[in-house]
């Protein structure tokens, strides 16, 4: 045991769990360990709004695939920080959430800036820890960062300001390290039998390929098979773009060519997926999940089997040894696999559907002229993106259509907010992302409703030097939330349309790089010079305001007004 303060206890065991960068604002509740921090070799990221660091913490997480951490003053510094938590919840990120909280001695007297802490985040993360002895500060320290890995999401550290003084006899707790198996062996098996009495497997990929590092497994699986992969909505990043297998991403503004190549299957293997109701919705007028196919899922978490689709097999296993499992038995056992009687016949159909979707995008971005029609930006922005770059997407009418052309090879490249689809991420992700791996370009797209919500964040790209991008697209309207008031309320725009200034003005005032464009020929040669001039970049597009579909066309009914003064406002 070694005699060390509260406050080394808890640096030291941050260390331990090789913590290289906490996101954060300063604050009186913790600065005596925040004082430590330059000699423990932790880097401290100032940011301008605490959401935007525990988004940070988000976007380190998921790229470097260990814990992000993030750390505010008690109160309000804490309280902001609960969107964000939000979003990484839903995005089972590893985040580490530390809370100061007001000092023990006077908890519930209402004194300065003082909140009941736990409650807040009690339903959006996985674990949380209240350090009420100095003597087990590095013990709950500890456990937080080991169940955030384990149980894939957030966790809580909440610390009475006090806790940080004070000293003891202490021993570190080493990191646990966890092995994932692939499941039980009758699940497996049931699953090698289905697939191989499959004459039309479909793969459905989804983010537990990504966080389990298991896209080789996916893809020899798949080839073995000659079973078309689609990913699970916005998770375009686990099955590589360029394999002839890879059809694309399911859900809003997804590939037809997925939607119609899983219509046709009659056993889906959906490999590390909830399959969640937003990524299976129809698209493009297309009711593609197949009612009649058999599935299979796998996932890590038991509770997510059968919770959205009926299933036939449940695996309750890790994604990558999951799929090297039921890849060996259909290799090693008595399974005569009926999808290689058929692969010729199959592969003509991915290839007629992958190509007619092709056609589809290249027609759809040949729009020219000045301001820029949104899918030609997108399509000018995927032809100039780099192999390796990093891309995170906010919510919003342009950055959703984006799933259309957002194509990786390589995994832990996108980045979008999930389910939880808060406007104000993708830029603060892409800044912590560009922190995890700084060789990578990142890249924010953003649209100009969302950007007010983080444009603030420049300056920390600026302070710090972190060369992160935005491309913000300014096209003067909420426009996923305008399209409903064309659809539903007869062109009625309450709150809708914005008055917006030159972000790329803004951004050079702030002491970033600033790019407007408002033609499409200008675009790809300026993100090429955004990610070259290595500095924080705003990259400005002027777009028209053409409208995609809407998210959800269930989620509104055509209004109806009962009273005499409203009567103007139903619609037939």
């Amino acid at each position: 045991m070694t005699r060390m303060s509260a406050s080394e206890a808890f640096v030291e065991t941050l260390v331990a769990h090789g913590v290289k960068d906490v996101f954060g604002i300063v604050g009186s509740a913790y600065m005596d360990a925040l004082d430590l921090f330059p000699a423990a070799g932790i880097r401290f990221i100032s940011v301008c709004h605490e959401q935007g660091a525990a988004h940070m913490a988000d976007g380190y997480s998921r790229v470097l695939n260990k814990q992000g951490v993030c750390i505010a003053q008690n109160g309000p510094g804490i309280t902001n920080f609960v969107t964000a938590v939000a979003a990484a919840y839903w995005a089972h990120s590893p985040v580490v959430v530390i809370t100061p909280e007001t000092g023990s001695n006077t908890i519930g007297l209402g004194g300065f800036q003082e909140t009941e802490q736990l409650p807040i985040f009690s339903k959006i993360t996985k674990f949380q820890a209240h350090v009420t002895r100095q003597d087990r500060f590095a013990e709950l320290t500890s456990r937080c960062f080991d169940y955030a890995l384990l149980e894939r999401g957030p966790t809580q550290l909440n610390i009475p300001r006090d806790m940080f003084y004070g000293e003891m006899d202490i021993t570190l707790p080493k990191p646990i390290h966890i092995e994932r198996s692939a499941g039980g062996e009758q699940s497996l098996n049931d699953a090698a039998k289905l697939l191989s009495e499959a004459k039309f497997p479909v793969i459905v990929a989804g983010g537990g390929v990504i966080m389990s590092d298991g896209q080789a497994e996916a893809v020899a699986l798949a080839e073995y098979l000659s079973a078309p992969v689609v990913t699970s909505y916005l998770h375009n990043d686990a099955f590589p773009a360029g394999h002839p297998l890879m059809c694309g991403p399911l859900g809003y503004q997804g590939s037809k060519a997925a939607m119609k190549l899983i219509a046709q299957a009659d056993v889906v293997l959906a490999l590390g997926t909830r399959l969640g109701p937003f990524g299976t919705l129809p698209q493009h007028g297309i009711e593609y999940w197949p009612k009649q196919a058999q599935i299979i899922q796998v996932d890590s978490n038991a509770r997510m089997l059968g919770l959205v689709k009926p299933i036939s097999v449940g695996v309750n296993g890790d994604a990558k040894p999951a799929a090297a499992a039921m890849l060996q038995r259909l290799q090693t056992g008595n399974h005569k696999v009926a999808a290689h009687g058929n692969k010729e016949a199959r592969m003509a159909e991915v290839k007629k559907q992958k190509d007619a979707w092709e056609s589809e995008l290249n027609s759809w971005g040949q729009a020219d002229g000045s301001p820029i029609a949104p899918r030609r930006a997108l399509r000018e922005l995927e032809k100039a993106m780099p192999k390796n770059a990093m891309v995170t997407t906010d919510i919003g009418n342009i950055c959703s259509v984006s799933n259309s052309y957002l194509r990786f090879d390589k995994p832990r490249s996108f980045f979008a907010a999930m389910s939880f689809g808060n406007c104000g991420y993708a830029y603060p992700t892409a800044i912590g992302a560009k922190v995890g791996a700084p060789d990578r370009p990142a890249v924010a797209y953003v649209g100009d409703g969302a950007w007010g919500m983080s444009l603030q964040e420049t300056l920390t790209c600026v302070r710090e030097n972190i060369p992160a991008i935005a491309v913000v697209f300014n096209n003067g309207q909420w426009g996923a939330e305008k399209k409903n008031q064309v659809d539903f309320f007869a062109d009625r725009y309450v709150g809708t349309n914005l008055k917006n200034p030159s972000f790329a003005a803004i951004a050079e005032s702030m002491g970033a790089k600033g790019i407007k464009v408002d033609s499409p020929g200008q675009i790809g040669d300026a993100l090429k010079t955004a990610i070259a001039s290595n500095r924080p970049c705003v990259l400005e597009i002027m777009a028209t305001q053409e409208l995609g579909d809407p998210f959800r066309r269930d989620a509104l009914k055509k209004p109806q007004r009962l009273l005499e003064k409203y009567k103007a406002y139903s619609v037939s």
